[in-house]
This record gives structure tokens, sequence and C-alpha cells, in this order.
């Protein structure tokens, strides 16, 4: 039987956040007819594996912690059972599923087709798709966007190491392991060892070095490596690790190591590599539409998503570029706008500039504009002033000392006219404060401008109108 073929505007490969809002602002406001592909459950990694069940299970460790805190307030609450993972696990599953259907219904209502099944380019319009029953259909495409976002890294290449699982696996754990090790240091492996911490399985941390995010400013490295190590975090600096085997009990393993303190072997039930993401471009045929791509295997796009192929765009994490749900929805929206939405959206683009970012560690930090050190190397020392608070939230009021977690804020500020360009805060609360205050570092806001503000107290966050 010969492929079915189909004719479109807009073909849009990959089935996230940000494809999905491109597709549907060019079909939904702008009448163009577009198809989207997609060969997984369609919201992409942040809806299934990444931010949506991740935030849920943050949830959850947030309540545990909120029930020991409790106490301090003169709460008498028992726990008569553990933790229920398999109740919640199934739950939380239950609602990423109902959100796979809204996104269905909504692509239905913008007049999206939808066919689920892989892409494969044949040339800069032709797109062959293999759908699930094995059968094929032909696209031809005026344009076409890539938007196959990522994948959790390959883990390193030690003896073993497949035994682990990566942060899509972390989702399908049908038990909360007793003892976990997580590899990595950035968002996915800091985020996740903070919630397993909270819910009670011992938890320890390999980095390479000896502070965790380090792409983040050096006071939000510093306070959260240390709030961890205070809540219980075993963290394992400087560490490397060089072999894993199956332990001596049913579905244990022994992992082998090296960190700070020398050589050790550490007898675990899960193991969980956090080591980065690469792009989703396997069997993309890219090569074919002659599309250029990084030496990582991004895509390479300019200030407005084009690649180096005329009718050919991509957004999202398959740029490695700012690899946030947000972003790629703003992006593709943007996007969009320029092709389909007229003259007056010719210069339609997402600035990349001052784009706000939380990671939901314990406790939160969250971060906009440039780093200290950044700022002090774009500008000069002389042309940068920072303002600092340090302080204690009036939650922990009630608390004893050991048992209250920091809150430190940081501004950087830029000449004469103290132009905001960073804002750093770690502290309860600081993904919702962040978002608040982020409009006002992308208004260009200067100190002055925040000080002129009257503070809301009792707030944590009246310190960012206050500090001297």
């Amino acid at each position: 039987m010969a492929p079915i073929r189909k004719e479109c505007d807009y073909l849009v490969i990959g089935g996230g956040s940000g494809g999905l809002a491109s597709g549907r602002r060019a079909s939904g406001q702008h009448g163009a007819k577009v198809i989207a592909i997609e060969s997984n459950r369609l919201g992409g990694t942040c809806v299934n594996v990444g931010c949506v069940p991740k935030k849920v299970t943050w949830n959850a460790a947030a309540l545990a912690e909120a029930i020991h805190e409790s106490k301090s307030y003169g709460f008498s609450v028992k726990e008569t059972a553990p933790f229920d993972w398999t109740t919640f696990v199934y739950k939380r599953a239950a609602y990423v599923k109902r959100l796979n259907g809204i996104y269905a219904s909504n692509l239905e209502k913008d007049h999206v087709e939808y066919i689920h099944g892989r892409a494969h380019m044949l040339n800069n319009h032709e797109v062959e798709v293999v759908l699930n029953d094995g059968s094929k259909e032909t696209i031809n495409a005026k344009k076409i966007l890539v938007a196959t976002g990522g994948h959790p890294a390959p883990p390193p290449g030690i003896p073993g190491s497949e035994l682990g699982i990566n942060s899509d696996g972390f989702f399908e754990l049908e038990k909360q392991p007793k003892k976990i090790a997580l590899v990595g240091a950035g968002y996915i492996a800091v985020e996740m060892a903070g919630m397993m911490n909270a819910l009670g399985s011992e938890t320890h941390l390999f980095i390479r070095h000896d502070k965790f995010l380090r792409t983040f400013d050096p006071m939000i490295q510093d306070v959260s490596t240390a709030e961890y190590e205070r809540l219980g975090v075993i963290i394992h600096k400087n560490s490397t690790q060089t072999k894993v085997e199956k332990g001596d009990k049913e579905g244990w393993l022994k992992l082998h190591y090296k960190d700070f303190n020398g050589e050790g072997v550490l007898d675990i039930d899960c193991l969980l590599w956090g080591i980065g993401r690469a792009p989703e471009v396997e069997d993309l045929g890219l090569e074919k539409a002659g599309v250029k791509q990084g030496p990582k295997g991004h895509v390479i796009v300019d200030d407005y998503q084009n690649t180096n192929v005329e009718n050919i765009y991509a957004i999202g994490d398959v740029c490695g570029k700012a690899e946030l749900t947000p972003v790629a929805i703003a992006a593709g929206r943007q996007l969009a706008n320029r092709l389909f939405g007229g003259p007056q959206f010719s210069n339609a683009h997402l600035n990349y500039s001052n784009i706000p970012s939380v990671v939901f560690a314990h406790p939160e930090a969250g971060t906009i504009g440039l780093t200290e050190p950044a700022a002090r190397e774009k500008y000069g020392d002389e042309n940068i002033k920072v303002y600092y608070s340090a302080f204690t939230d009036m939650y922990y009021s009630m608390m004893e000392a050991r048992d209250k977690a920091p809150t430190r804020y940081k501004i950087v500020c830029q000449g004469e006219e103290e132009k905001v360009v960073g804002m750093h805060i770690i502290g309860r609360g600081s993904a919702e404060i962040l978002q608040g205050f982020g409009v006002a570092v992308k208004m260009g806001a200067r100190k002055r401008d925040l000080d002129s503000c009257v503070a809301i107290h009792p707030t944590a966050a009246e310190e960012l109108v206050t500090m001297k």
C-alpha cells in the first residue's frame, strides 16, 4: 500500500509545550493549516517526565517538611503510616494523563491535525511519518518547525552504568527507594535529591566539584550546598564513579566511587544519573534537509529561530539555549506570529535576555540576569554595586536555631543609574517572588525603582525593596 500523502502550511515535529503552542497559534489565531507530529505522549518532557510531575513531587516533599515543622507551632501530628509512595505515584500519573487529554482537546479546538508517529525528514519540504501500525504517511509542508526537545544524556561509560536510571525512569519508580544515589550537580539531580531526602529516603548526592548549581550565582551555590548538608543529604564532593554492580540483596546495587574522602563502595537500591540532557534528533533526518547542527547535535538557529534552511525553524531544548518550557512556548508563539500573522509581526521574536529561572531545591532558589561575577566581567568592578541581605524568614521564628532554613537575597546593579542587571534569591517562596520581580528587571528597573515601592509587611520579599 502506497504511503498516504498530505500537505500543510506548517508542520510541527514534536508535541511538547513549545511545538504545540506554536502550532496552535498558527492555526487558531492566524488560520494556517497545521499538522503536529508526536511519537510519545502529548506535552513533551515538561508534562510527562519533567516540570509537572517534578513539582507535584516537590509539593509532597514540602508537605513532609511542614508536618515536621508544625510541631514548633504547637501541633501534634502523628503519622500512622509512612508516606504512601504507591498511592502518590498513581495519583500523579492520573493527573499527567488528564493533562495529555487536555493537550489533545486543545489541538482539536484550534484545528490542528495531530498524528501520532515518528517523523523523518526526506528533504527540506517532505517528511515521512511512521505510524504505530508501521504504515507510513508523507507530508509536504511549506514550513517545518523542529520542536523535538531533548532526552536525558546517556550514563557515563563505566562498567554497570546501565543498572542506574535517569530522570525519566524516576517517574516510573513503583516503590520509594530506601537509599538512593544521585549523580549530577544541576537542576535535575539537586531537585530530586532534595525531594527524596524530605520524603525520608537516605539520599547521597555525587558532584564533581565542591558545590552544585554551578551556573547560578556563587551565593546560591554556597547557601544551597550548605543547606542540603544541614538537612541530611550526604554530599560526595569532588567525586567520580568507577563501577556499578548488582548488590547482595535483590534489587540493590553497589556503587564504586572516589570522592574527597578517598575510595568507597555504597550499597543502594536506586542509582539515578542526572548528568545533563541531549537534543532529541536521532533518526530525524536533519542532514537530508541540510539543517546544520552544533557539536552536541543541537539545531543551530539565529535570534528569530531560523535554521540555515529557509523554510525550516527550530525552538526549545533541541536548540540548546535557555532550556526551559516557558522559553519554548514564548519562542514558538512569536515564531508563529512572524510566519503567519501578517506585516505587523514581521519582527516578532523572543528576547532571550533576562529570563527568570527557579530551581525547586530546598529551599527554592531563583535567578534572573547576570551573576555577580558575570556582571563584574562585563561591566568592570568599578561599575557594579551589590546589595545583599541575609535573614531568617519569620516562618522559622517559632523554631529552634538548628531547624531554621536560610534566606539570602542579592541585587546586582550597574552604573550610576544602578540599573538592576541581576537578582538572585534563595529561601521560602522564591519562585513566586521572582515571577513578580522578574517583570521589573525585564522592564529595566533601577535600584531606586525598587526603593520607591512600599514594602508589604511582614513578608520576606519586602527585603528586596528595603535593601541599603
